[in-house]
């Protein structure tokens, strides 16, 4: 191929014009081949480029990898000079020029062609130029979209940062920061993990399922001892033998532990099912947005124990009196119909006398363990005062309630020590008729007056004058 100086000089002055009006790494590399093409069009080309970005598949991309690439193209790169071989086994010349910015080189160029082909000087010269224009604009196009990331990361951490601030509860945080990361690093599979004063860690609702599993329990495990040892984040392309010896379903990952004070508060992990998926700028993203949460959600934590200490009965750790009151009140305005009931130990002076106060205390928290293992999470035990307590059950029918009330009484007899027994009072509601929280309140403790005239440790319902 014999070019004059002036055509190739003319495609260099052409494709730089190029290069300089886009800011779009992958449109570089196309004008890279294109132009190359259009000169030598017999030849082949590989860009081995030395970033982990994924690239448009029709570019002939390649990762420049220490372990894996030619040796000559290692030593371009290194080198930053033009290597050529001629390779008498393929019958085919290589040529590497480095891809040159001002702040360093950004990959490789290979151009093969046949082994008797010479090329000369200022063929070599056009593709050296090439290789450098290129070079500068793949490194003012990544500073360009870098900055853009940049200025992109520093608007999600400013967003995150002022609406995390404003949530008072714990559910609203973990929701948001989940839809933030789900946005910024296009995964779902994450877990925020609480650390307790006692050492122990809780998974926080708004986690993925996948972590309450037995694989993803490992996953946990893993990182909280790492964190034991050490409160560095995790930054792990591939955690094959790491785990386990076993096929795990999830390579890349991610952990940030949330630091307050020096004290490991919790720790929060992402994961992808492929190796190699996150990028160094993710890593350091997704540090920022938890270091940044940190705050919110332990603020929430404490102001949800706090509250929780405002309704909740030191001993017992049933909800109060008032509480329950509320809640009944809301339930009468929201529900179709609930079943309220109202408990008195029997005997409970003689339990005081014959084993003194402190055995007393703790007969109360076994009948408040009981009830709590009797009912749902959305019923409602309180401590009504002294040794009464009490059940709400919303929208449950008056002989479902009954039979919880009897299933109550009977565990009571069979689970305590000392052996004790119970009395209960059940009272109904429903929309069907006028009705007020302090009628239902009446009505149950005239049932359990009536249990406790009819020789305690049993059921009576004041709706209907039925004996159970």
């Amino acid at each position: 191929m014999d070019f004059n100086n002036e055509y190739l000089y003319k495609e260099l002055f052409r494709v730089t014009e190029k290069f300089h009006s886009s800011m779009n790494v992958e449109t570089v590399l196309s004008e890279i081949i294109n132009t190359l093409k259009r000169v030598f069009p017999n030849f082949e080309y590989s860009l081995m480029i030395s970033n982990d970005n994924h690239y448009n598949q029709d570019l002939p991309v390649k990762p420049l990898q220490f372990d894996s690439t030619d040796e000559s193209a290692m030593k371009s790169f290194v080198s930053g000079t033009i290597h050529i071989d001629t390779a008498c086994d393929t019958r085919l010349t290589r040529l590497y020029t480095p891809l040159h910015g001002k702040q360093g080189v950004y990959g490789v160029l290979e151009v093969v062609t046949y082994a008797s082909f010479m090329f000369q000087p200022n063929e070599i010269e056009f593709i050296r130029l090439l290789a450098n224009t290129a070079g500068s604009a793949i490194e003012n196009a990544q500073l360009y979209q870098q900055s853009r990331r940049l200025i992109e990361d520093l608007q999600l951490i400013n967003e995150t940062t002022h609406v995390l601030n404003g949530s008072s509860r714990l559910d609203e945080t973990i929701d948001f920061l989940k839809a933030q990361i789900s946005k910024a690093f296009r995964v779902d599979t994450m877990a925020f993990i609480l650390v307790g004063d006692d050492g122990t860690n809780s998974i926080l609702n708004g986690s993925s399922e996948f972590f309450s599993t037995s694989k993803g329990k490992e996953y946990i495990q893993y990182v909280f001892d790492s964190f034991q040892k050490q409160k560095d984040s995790i930054f792990i392309s591939d955690v094959s033998g790491k785990l386990s010896a076993q096929p795990l379903p999830y390579l890349s990952m991610m952990a940030v532990p949330m630091i307050q004070r020096d004290s490991l508060k919790g720790f929060s992990i992402l994961l992808h099912e492929k190796p190699y998926f996150f990028t160094f700028d993710m890593y350091k993203l997704f540090q920022s947005l938890i270091h940044h949460s940190t705050l919110a959600i332990t603020n929430s934590i404490l102001r949800e124990k706090l509250e929780k200490m405002v309704i909740t009965d030191q001993l017992t750790q049933l909800f109060v009196k008032s509480y329950l009151n509320n809640q009944i009140k809301k339930s009468m305005n929201l529900d179709e119909e609930g079943t309220f009931i109202l408990l008195d130990i029997d005997n409970f002076k003689e339990v005081n006398d014959t084993y003194g106060h402190q055995v007393g205390d703790d007969v109360l928290v076994q009948v408040a363990d009981l009830i709590l293992e009797n009912i749902r999470g959305t019923d409602i035990g309180a401590r009504w005062g002294g040794e009464e307590l009490a059940i709400y059950l919303p929208g449950v029918s008056l002989e479902t309630g009954a039979y919880i009330a009897k299933r109550l009484v009977k565990a009571v007899q069979e689970n305590t020590s000392p052996k004790i027994t119970v009395s209960c009072g059940v009272s109904y509601w429903n929309k069907s008729r006028k009705d007020e929280a302090k009628n239902l309140f009446n009505r149950a403790d005239l049932g359990l007056y009536s249990a406790k005239s009819l020789g305690k440790n049993q059921v009576v319902i004041k709706e209907e004058q039925q004996l159970m």
